[in-house]
């Protein structure tokens, strides 16, 4: 697998980017496009001959070369590299998920506090007392 991210100005990911990995070896290659944080992945089933096999990708008209790598011995783990285009879309995608991850934080924490506010015995009196007084008013 060759997966990365291909971000322009200040490393926001660019969404639809296509991107070409190609093995120049076997002349096999696709073209992928970006999500919309600026991620792809291409898929190859790579054999043990495969190893050291030149692999060109390219994305908004820049180049990278390189060579398949990977221990042909272990059979378990994925065989895969990661070749990012631009300036700092790693780190923008990182934070993100930094943001995202605290968000859902809060909300479990607040959720859980919420909980034992309504489950305790003065959480209950309260709700007693204010719709008995609706009753009565």
């Amino acid at each position: 697998m060759v997966e990365g991210y291909v971000c322009g100005e200040g490393g926001v990911g660019v969404s639809s980017a296509d991107v070409l990995v190609k093995d120049t070896r076997i002349s096999y290659g696709q073209v992928v496009k970006t999500d919309g944080d600026g991620y792809y992945k291409a898929m190859f089933h790579l054999h043990n001959d495969n190893l050291g096999d030149p692999l060109l990708i390219e994305a908004r008209g820049e180049q990278k070369n390189l060579k398949v790598e990977f221990d042909p011995k272990d059979l378990e783990s994925d065989r895969k590299v990661r070749v990012d285009f631009g300036v700092g879309c790693s780190a923008g995608n990182s934070s993100s998920w930094i943001w995202w991850g605290s968000g859902a934080a809060v909300l479990a924490v607040g959720g859980a506090v919420g909980v034992r506010l309504l489950r305790s015995p003065g959480g209950k009196t309260k709700g007693k007392g204010k719709s008995q007084g609706r009753k009565n008013g």
